[in-house]
């Protein structure tokens, strides 16, 4: 697993809490293991697609897609070196390019069959350089 070095910005303690969530769950009730790596973004892309073709409510899954859009964040901030911000109560990854990315949302995207962490995550990474 890879870490961050130094201190991070306030408005990471929730989403990276939130990540966390999501990696023990997945842990404990998938018997999955999430390493914060780009590659792990297709088992977490293909458990909410499993989640959407059970046809569980939105309410009932809102906080565990939080949960995997949050990780999906994480995963970008390591490969990136990007750090998370927050707007409104809304919470976004800044890339060190400047660019804004909103995982959280696009976890919400996947389980209505129109979004890909996975590939939210490859168009992050390849958005500038890296540090």
């Amino acid at each position: 697993m890879t870490t961050q070095q130094g201190a991070r910005p306030s408005a990471a303690a929730k989403p990276a809490r939130w990540a966390a969530d999501a990696v023990a769950a997945m842990r404990e009730g998938a018997r999955l293991r999430l390493d914060y790596s780009a590659r792990s973004l297709w088992s977490v892309d293909r458990t909410i697609g499993e989640i959407r073709r059970e046809a569980a409510p939105y309410a009932a899954v809102e906080l565990v897609l939080r949960g995997f859009g949050a990780y999906a964040g994480e995963v970008i901030v390591r490969q990136t070196g990007g750090e998370w911000s927050a707007y409104g109560g809304d919470h976004w990854v800044r890339t060190p390019d400047g660019r804004l990315w909103d995982p959280i949302d696009e976890a919400r995207r996947c389980y209505t069959g129109d979004g890909s962490l996975r590939l939210l995550c490859r168009d992050a990474s390849d958005a500038g350089p890296r540090p």
